[in-house]
């Protein structure tokens, strides 16, 4: 199951034949294989008035999701899965199987508990497709890993709003026999197409996608090396710069639609424009990711992590206050969804370059595993909050998270280790 046996030479990656063709790829499967991360969450307006969903369950059609993904993330983790296994081969296995548990949704009809069941084991399947990514990339890129981690989160990012586009799309023209919903895309086919999505991004990684020559031997199990990221000081702080991030991130992607929806549902605005609006918030972040990482290379990781973070607090604390004015808020969301995981595929790329090389993938997974169990807190509290504050201040305990992660990360500059970083630039 092994990608390699013996460590390769270290050769510089500007030579590597195929490289850009290979993360092109892997970006475009993963930007496939996403689509199943929101794609219950995407269709709540349409759950909530077929089934009567509460705001807890609301909540539990992404955190359910959440909750599998750290567990596959921890499994995968303390067995060293993304060290030991053929990184294409398991990100492909991965999706298929998340694509089926997805596909099975729309099966169990009036049964949330089901259904939250399904969204736990997708969860889980999803562990096996994102930190086994950012592995993969690694092997490919030294120098300009930021970049290309940044074009994997980039990706990962579209394809995590791809629900709040197909949940646009006229569907009920193409599929009839899968809903009835009047006024409404038919949720059953937004959430099967995001399968089908799935299955192809499975396949583009399984037939196009393999390790680059920076890919270390494969390595035996052992249990410690799960830990190894929290140990070393400045791993452990670009850690904690990444919980800070994961605080506001996913709340943000899993509310920010809904409160459009809400805004320009109370401004009498067209619902079919918010949806849009939604999937545009979300995705912009695509970009975002992109660019930040081509400058972190040539600037620093710290320096950006630390705007990235500035700007997006910033937003979480005006965001709720313009909910009357649409269009406004709109243009802001925007500048919010660019800015808030702009700085994500750095911390990751920060973890890569500070610890031991040979369990890159190890160190990726737990980071983002607790990462991950920490956005469950948020996803809970901004509903909570937008039903006893209204939505003008539900967004503003989000930016506790930018702050913690702004003290982190200025920390780890001074350290002599963060030298490590981005050649040099810290």
């Amino acid at each position: 199951m092994s990608d390699r046996t013996t460590t390769p030479p270290a050769a510089p990656e500007d030579f590597t034949a195929g490289k850009w063709r290979n993360l092109l790829l892997l970006a475009l499967a993963e930007l496939l294989m996403m689509a199943l991360w929101f794609s219950a969450s995407a269709v709540v307006p349409q759950l909530v008035d077929e089934w009567q969903l509460t705001a807890g369950e609301q909540s539990w059609l992404t955190m359910s999701v959440q909750v599998g993904f750290v567990a596959g993330s921890l499994l995968s983790a303390f067995l060293n899965l993304a060290d030991r296994w053929n990184l294409a081969r398991f990100i492909a296995g991965s999706a298929l199987a998340g694509a089926a548990l997805n596909a099975a949704i729309p099966l169990m009809g009036h049964q949330p508990e089901r259904v939250f069941l399904l969204r736990f084991l997708t969860g889980v399947t999803l562990a096996g497709v994102y930190p086994p990514g950012m592995k993969l990339v690694a092997t490919w890129c030294r120098r300009d890993r930021g970049l290309g981690i940044g074009l994997l989160v980039g990706a990962l990012t579209v394809g995590s709003a791809l629900p709040h586009l197909l949940n646009v799309l006229p569907f009920a023209a193409l599929i009839p026999s899968l809903d009835t919903n009047v006024g409404m895309p038919p949720w059953r086919a937004v959430v099967v197409a995001a399968s089908v999505s799935a299955v192809i991004g499975s396949a583009v990684a399984l037939l196009g996608v393999r390790a680059g020559p920076l890919l270390p031997a494969a390595q035996r199990f052992h249990w410690s090396y799960a830990a190894a990221g929290l140990r070393d000081r400045a791993a452990r702080l670009a850690n904690f710069g990444y919980f800070g991030h994961m605080w506001e991130l996913y709340a943000m992607w899993a509310w920010a639609p809904l409160f459009l929806r809400s805004a320009y549902v109370e401004a009498g605005r067209s619902e079919g424009a918010a949806r849009v609006a939604g999937f545009a918030v979300i995705a912009v972040g695509g970009l975002g990711s992109l660019l930040a990482g081509a400058v972190a290379d040539r600037v620093g990781r710290t320096r950006v992590t630390i705007w990235s973070l500035a700007v997006s607090g910033a937003c979480c604390l005006v965001v709720g206050p313009l909910a009357a004015f649409p269009l406004a808020v709109t243009a802001l969301c925007l500048v919010w969804g660019f800015a808030v995981v702009a700085d994500s595929a750095q911390f990751s790329t920060a973890v890569s370059e500070l610890g031991d090389a040979r369990y890159v993938g190890t160190a990726l997974t737990v980071q983002t595993s607790l990462g991950f169990l920490l956005t469950m807190a948020t996803i809970r509290i901004v509903p909570w909050a937008a039903q006893r504050l209204g939505w003008e201040w539900a967004f503003a305990t989000l930016a506790l998270g930018p702050l913690f992660g702004i003290w982190s990360m200025a920390k780890l500059r001074r350290l002599p280790e963060a030298l490590r970083m981005a050649s040099g630039n810290r």
